[in-house]
C-alpha cells in the first residue's frame, strides 16, 4: 500500500513539473499573420510587433516564409544596422518555414539576406530575458554615430527614439503581397497557444498537494 502510494505522488510530482515546464515555454510567430516578408510600412512592422512582448530563453521564434523567396540570419548589431552578413552568427535558415530556439540572453538581431529586403525593412531585432521579469522591448535599431557627437549628459539623461528604419534608401523590389505569404506554404504551423496563469496555478497546487501527502505517509 505504501509503495503504491509513493509511486502515485512521484507520478503527480512528475506530472506537475512537466506542466509547469511546457507553461514557461512560448512560441512567437513573428509577425503574426504578416509573417516574415517585405513589411509594407518598413522596419516599424517587426518593431511593432514586439513591442510588449517577453522572450525569454527557450521560447521560440517561427519565421512563416516562403522557400526560396526569403531567409533568416542571425547577425551582430553592425550587421543589422548596415544590413550586411559580415558579422552572421550561424549559417541562414533557407528553407521556410524556420523555428529559432532562443537560447541566450540578450539582444538578438535577425535578417532577411535576399537583396534589398532587409534595407526594406525586414529585420527582426529582440531582446531575451533569462527569466520571467520584462524584458521584451526591442533594442534601439539604430546605428552608433560618429565619437564625441551629441555625448549625453549623465546629469540629464536623453531618451532616444528609435528610427522605424535603418535605411532611407528606395525600395528595390516591391512588399511581397500578403496572398503569395507564408500562410499557403506552411499550412503546418498553426498560431500557438499563450502561457496561461491558470496552468501554473494547477502546477504549483499540484506540487503542494503532493508533497503534503508524501510527508503524511511516509
Amino acid at each position: 500500500m505504501d509503495k503504491m502510494l509513493c509511486m502515485i505522488v512521484f507520478g503527480a510530482l512528475l506530472v506537475a513539473s512537466l506542466v509547469q515546464d511546457a507553461a514557461a515555454q512560448t512560441v512567437h510567430v513573428v509577425g503574426d499573420n504578416l509573417g516574415w516578408i517585405i513589411p509594407s510600412n518598413g522596419a516599424a512592422a517587426y518593431t511593432n510587433w514586439a513591442a510588449g512582448k517577453t522572450f525569454r530563453v527557450g521560447d521560440t521564434l517561427v519565421f512563416n516564409f516562403m522557400t526560396d523567396r526569403h531567409d533568416v540570419l542571425q547577425v551582430k548589431k553592425s550587421s543589422f544596422d548596415g544590413c550586411n552578413s559580415q558579422n552572421a552568427i550561424g549559417n541562414p535558415i533557407m528553407t521556410g518555414p524556420a523555428n529559432v530556439t532562443l537560447d541566450s540572453a540578450g539582444d538578438h538581431y535577425y535578417i532577411c539576406t535576399f537583396g534589398r529586403h532587409c534595407q526594406n525593412g525586414q529585420k527582426l531585432a529582440i531582446t531575451v530575458s533569462s527569466s520571467g521579469t520584462p524584458g521584451a522591448n526591442p533594442p534601439t535599431p539604430f546605428a552608433a554615430g560618429p565619437s564625441g557627437a551629441n555625448s549625453p549628459n549623465p546629469s540629464n539623461p536623453t531618451t532616444t527614439v528609435p528610427s522605424p528604419s535603418s535605411s532611407t534608401q528606395p525600395e528595390a523590389c516591391a512588399p511581397t503581397p500578403s496572398a503569395a505569404g507564408p500562410s499557403s506554404s506552411t499550412p503546418g504551423v498553426s498560431t500557438p497557444p499563450s502561457t496561461s496563469s491558470s496552468t501554473t496555478i494547477l502546477a504549483n497546487f499540484l506540487l503542494s498537494l503532493s508533497s503534503i501527502a508524501l510527508a503524511a505517509f511516509l
